[in-house]
Formats: C-alpha cells, sequence, structure tokens
C-alpha cells in the first residue's frame, strides 16, 4: 500500500513541478505587458495563472499531508509517555481526515455550482478549478488515514517494546 501510495505522491510531484513551470508563462506574460508594453495586456492570462495556482496550492497541501509538514500546532509538548504521544499524533491525523470528508462532502455541491459557471475572459467552465477541492479532499482522507495506520503501528511496537 505504501509503494502505491508513493506512487500517487510522486504523479502529485511531477503535476506539481508542471504546473509550476506553466504558471510562469501567464505570470511572464503579465509582467512584461505591465511594465514593459512590448504586447499588450491580455486578461485570460491572470484567470489562467489563477487557476494554476489553485491547482498548484491544492496539490501542495496533499504532499504536505502524505510528507507530515503540513500546519501542526502544538498546544502540549510532545510527551514521552507512548499512549499519550499515539494520542496526540492520532488526533492530528483524524481531524485532517475529517476536514478530507468535509472537503469531499461539500466539494461535490461546489463542483456542481463551478460547472454551470464560465470565467468571463477565457470562457473556460469553471469546474476546473473546483474541482480540486473533493481531489484533495480525497487525497487528505486517505492520506491520512494510511498515516494513521503508521502512527498505530508504531504505537503497537514501542508498547511491545517496553512490556
Amino acid at each position: 500500500m505504501k509503494s502505491f501510495l508513493e506512487s500517487i505522491c510522486m504523479i502529485l510531484r511531477v503535476l506539481l513541478a508542471v504546473l509550476v513551470g506553466a504558471l510562469i508563462i501567464p505570470v511572464a506574460m503579465q509582467v512584461i505587458a505591465r511594465y514593459t508594453g512590448v504586447i499588450p495586456v491580455y486578461l485570460w492570462t491572470e484567470e489562467l495563472a489563477t487557476f494554476i495556482f489553485v491547482w498548484v496550492v491544492m496539490i501542495g497541501s496533499a504532499l504536505a499531508v502524505w510528507h507530515g509538514e503540513h500546519f501542526d500546532v502544538k498546544v502540549l509538548k510532545d510527551s514521552e509517555n507512548a499512549t499519550i504521544a499515539f494520542i496526540q499524533k492520532a488526533i492530528v491525523h483524524i481531524s485532517i481526515a475529517c476536514f478530507g470528508v468535509l472537503f469531499i462532502w461539500y466539494g461535490i455541491d461546489y463542483v456542481n455550482f463551478g460547472y454551470i459557471q464560465h470565467s468571463v475572459m477565457m470562457n473556460a467552465n469553471l469546474v476546473v478549478t473546483h474541482i480540486s477541492v473533493p481531489f484533495v479532499g480525497l487525497l487528505w482522507l486517505i492520506f491520512s488515514l494510511y498515516r494513521l495506520y503508521e502512527v498505530f503501528l508504531e504505537y503497537q511496537l514501542t508498547t511491545k517494546v517496553v512490556k
């Protein structure tokens, strides 16, 4: 299972690199148009940059969950007690999984809302960006549940060693 999820993350990393590379084009066009006047100001470049940026943020957040680099507020210091440390880590992963479920659940309505809308300049269907919400929710759910499973296995190993 871990190798399968690592493969998904590798695909996400490649996609992220391609999107960041693609983001350079409309942003560069905007900068050149505004400060040099060499090319006319194209308004569609701003929409395209926004669409790409939404996907970059969403994919980046999913990769952060996989690598454990997501935003995590430490209210209490890490416990030396294995059970309390397990509970602390489990709360984080369960919270992320719950947010993943919320993003999936409400993201479906959000996608339906985007399906009936089109962008002003590019006339692109907004489902292109709206679908990123349930997609990333699914990734958060899968990745956090797998990390919870790993934390549980780690807890079992530490408690067996202690006994």
